[in-house]
């Protein structure tokens, strides 16, 4: 047994309280008034030795449904990639797992260089100019580019699509009410964000537009018509977008975007149940001193040797918040040094070679499930690795028999989209095999006669 944690001793106790001059615990209590304290013994279990807490645990643990014994068709923001072992390896070391925000560089040029070199490969992936040292999360980077659009046009409307994903959306809102913004949602045709709806929700009073590239639905925007539709208006132009999905689609710089967000889970980052995530932010040169949260640069010290600084602070996050862009003074180290090995394990045709089969493999499940007799594929755009699936009844009840199958099924639509009633959204990546594909279409078949 690995005892990570040693509890105090009897006599440690004893040592303390005689350094504190008490002689029983409850003595440090003695400021709370009789009447308000806990009276007898809390109603729960006995404590438990570390082995018998360690074994309870785990017989908890494996009731858990898991994407190492199932095969996992659930994605809508967090996806089941291939993580290289190394990932796990480096950000596993003590000065990499320990650290935090390295404000002293003289004994901070590992974590520096780690942050420098992810901004670097995000900067790469988006086309974009400059990118900070990440966000808390795809969707919190989102709305902090709502934030930062509006401070920066001095307007107070942001137009966003219905198919960007509900939670941050829904995160975009408590950010707009704290800061009196107006959130427009464009609703969708075949998937896709409704152009005709855009254009005549955008105005003179819009500060930003925000899609998602890859959307919630699995689709492709078009990038292009909506980004004159934002800029003909002069609001700024925000896209969030799967980093993955930039190893193959064309990314959203090349599209004259100004600001380029997301979660970089799908780089070395598991699922974990939901989190913790990473997210990214870039923008075009000119909004850098906008850009919230910290970026680090690449300097020289007085002998010529190249080092790395935190640089850029808008410092009013710290000591004069009156005047802040933004709450967010800190980052995901750690995952984001989780993303950058793996991007640099796989290297840029192992980005690209990863992106392409997600496509592949999707279009490979769309027919398969296309065969079926009471299925449907609902829309008929492109898509990256998810797309939409209507079902002959309801998902709950698809995804319990599918279980059965060793199969964790698809994200239920309905829980977001009323509209979408009996609609599944199937997310299919490059470590889906052939055969669990082809498992999952005789699992839908079977459900649907349930």
């Amino acid at each position: 047994m690995n005892y990570r944690y040693l509890p105090t001793t009897a006599e440690d106790r004893k040592e303390m309280f005689e350094v504190l001059g008490i002689a029983d615990i409850s003595e440090l209590f003695e400021d709370i008034p009789e009447s308000i304290r806990f009276e007898g013994e809390l109603k729960v279990h006995e404590a438990l030795s570390e082995p018998e807490l360690v074994k309870y645990m785990g017989q908890l643990a494996g009731k858990n449904v898991n994407a190492q014994e199932y095969a996992c068709f659930l994605g809508a923001g967090t996806y089941d990639h291939y993580i290289p072992s190394v990932v796990n390896h480096v950000i596993s070391r003590s000065e990499f797992y320990t650290a935090y925000t390295p404000y002293q560089p003289e004994i901070s040029q590992g974590e520096l260089q780690a942050i420098f070199e992810f901004q670097t490969m995000i900067c790469e992936l988006t086309a974009m100019d400059v990118a900070n040292s990440s966000m808390y999360d795809g969707a919190t980077a989102l709305a902090e580019a709502a934030a930062m659009a509006a401070g920066k046009t001095k307007k107070s409307k942001i137009v966003v699509s219905h198919a960007v994903h509900p939670e941050s959306r829904a995160i975009l809102e408590t950010y707009a009410k704290g800061q009196n913004l107006e959130v427009i949602e464009i609703g969708c045709v075949n998937g896709l964000t409704d152009l005709k709806a855009l254009e005549a929700a955008v105005d003179a009073n819009t500060a930003a537009v925000l899609v998602q590239y890859p959307n919630f639905f699995g689709g492709i925007e078009d990038l292009a018509t909506i980004e004159q539709i934002a800029h003909g208006q002069k609001g700024l132009f925000i896209v969030s977008s799967n980093p993955l999905s930039l190893g193959l689609l064309k990314p959203p710089g090349q599209f004259n975007a100004d600001v380029v967000v997301g979660d970089a889970q799908p780089f070395g980052i598991p699922m974990s149940f939901g989190g913790p995530h990473c997210g990214y932010f870039a923008v075009k040169k000119e909004l850098m001193r906008q850009i919230p949260g910290r970026i680090v640069g690449q300097t020289k010290d007085e002998q010529g040797r190249r080092g790395f600084v935190l640089t850029l602070q808008a410092r009013e996050q710290h000591i004069r918040r009156e005047k802040a862009t933004s709450n967010i003074c800190s980052n995901q180290a750690l995952n984001a040094l989780a993303a950058s090995v793996a991007m640099t394990a796989l290297g840029k045709q192992g980005v690209q070679e990863s992106a392409r089969l997600n496509v592949q493999k999707t279009q490979y499940a769309k027919r398969v499930i296309a065969a079926l007799e009471r299925y449907e594929i609902v829309f008929d755009s492109p898509v990256f690795n998810e797309f939409v699936v209507k079902t002959p009844v309801s998902v709950g009840q698809i995804n319990k028999e599918l279980l059965a199958h060793g199969i964790i099924g698809g994200y239920d639509l309905s829980r977001e989209y009323p509209e979408l009633a009996n609609h599944m959204l199937i997310a299919v990546t490059e470590l889906r095999t052939k055969e669990e594909i082809d498992r999952l279409a005789k699992g839908l078949e079977a459900a649907s006669h349930v």
